[in-house]
């Protein structure tokens, strides 16, 4: 696989593409980026992102974890004494879960972000942004409903620091889209260049395919989410793995499943996915190179696939079963977060 591919490899997008295209041209020594708020323990959500660290670093990128720390504080996670204890305990978990040691900086926000000339750069990024483009900017990522006055510096910082850390790729989920763009449109202002940036897609809901996953409410049904993390021993990641919407197909069709008015949903609106199809593509074949699929001889016996394609094709023709490939899912996800869990313990 080529370093293109591999740095875009299961990304939503490339933004913009012919800057992420130069990167990939001389990879080595580049450097690349994600930030976390320090939150507990790793789940699907941070794993999907590291996946994509791990890819960049068999690419031959350097990457940077910026466990930010202000930033979980702005967003009302804890005090900072409880957001540092919990941004170590993360440290070690990201490379518990794969991340190269060697090639991986890990970056409290604190150590940088009260140093005068960024505090003036700060100053100088909020004097060239309006209020409702650095709202805008974060309303995919902040928590609770009111904005504060902390949630718009909040999205200038991400800005900034990608300036500071001395990045050539910013990577995100898509919803740090608008964070990004703000980046791209706002770092020339105050005299800093612009960065690409990747960003890996957002996962479904487990439970029901409808809206995104989430560490607590899906924000369509107003249910608890299912979520899986380096807490669940084998019993719970299997029975949990079991409760996840996995249809006989790559895109289920809304209606087929739900009435999108018991969801206040207009009928453009009602997408529908495969959540476990997801974990699949963006969870187990990044990490493996083929998937094994233990069946009792009357129902075809044991099958091997060698992508993600191949399996999908399998679960729509119907020659492999939802039920066999989530028993399957659940051993090689076990086998992802068993590292983590003893980590933890």
């Amino acid at each position: 696989m080529g370093d293109l591919a591999l740095l875009t490899r299961n990304a939503e997008e490339s933004l913009p593409a012919e800057e992420v295209r130069a990167v990939a041209n001389s990879p080595v020594g580049k450097r690349a980026y994600v930030g976390y708020e320090p939150s507990g323990v790793l789940h699907l959500g941070h794993m999907l992102t590291a996946n994509k660290l791990i890819d960049l670093q068999n690419a031959g990128m350097d990457v940077v974890v910026l466990l930010a720390d202000v930033h979980a504080y702005l967003n009302g996670k804890g005090t900072f004494d409880e957001i540092r204890d919990t941004a170590e305990q993360m440290r070690d978990q990201f490379v518990a879960y794969g991340l190269d040691e060697s090639s991986t900086e890990f970056v409290l926000g604190s150590k940088f972000q009260f140093d005068d000339d960024y505090v003036l750069d700060l100053n100088a990024l909020a004097l060239e942004t309006t209020l409702n483009r650095a709202q805008r900017a974060m309303a995919d990522i902040q928590g609770g409903e009111t904005a504060t006055v902390a949630h718009v510096m909040y999205p200038l910082m991400q800005a900034l620091d990608i300036e500071y850390l001395d990045l050539d790729l910013a990577v995100g989920g898509l919803d740090q889209r608008k964070v990004h763009m703000l980046q791209r449109d706002m770092l020339p202002a105050i005299g800093y260049t612009a960065r690409p940036a990747i960003h890996t897609p957002i996962l479904a809901d487990l439970t029901t395919g409808i809206g995104k996953m989430s560490s607590s409410t899906n924000p369509v049904t107003g249910g608890e989410s299912l979520t899986i993390s380096f807490e669940d021993d084998t019993a719970t990641l299997q029975e949990k793995v079991e409760n996840i919407f996995f249809p006989p197909e790559r895109d289920p069709v809304f209606e087929d499943y739900y009435e999108p008015t018991n969801y206040g949903l207009e009928p453009a609106e009602a997408t529908l996915h495969n959540p476990g199809l997801q974990l699949f593509e963006y969870h187990v074949f990044p990490r493996f190179e083929s998937v094994v699929v233990d069946r009792p001889d009357e129902y075809g016996g044991d099958v091997e696939y060698d992508s993600y394609e191949a399996l999908a094709d399998a679960v729509e023709s119907g020659d492999l079963h939802p039920a066999d490939a989530k028993s399957a899912l659940a051993t090689y996800l076990d086998d992802l977060i068993a590292p983590g869990r003893a980590q933890l313990e």
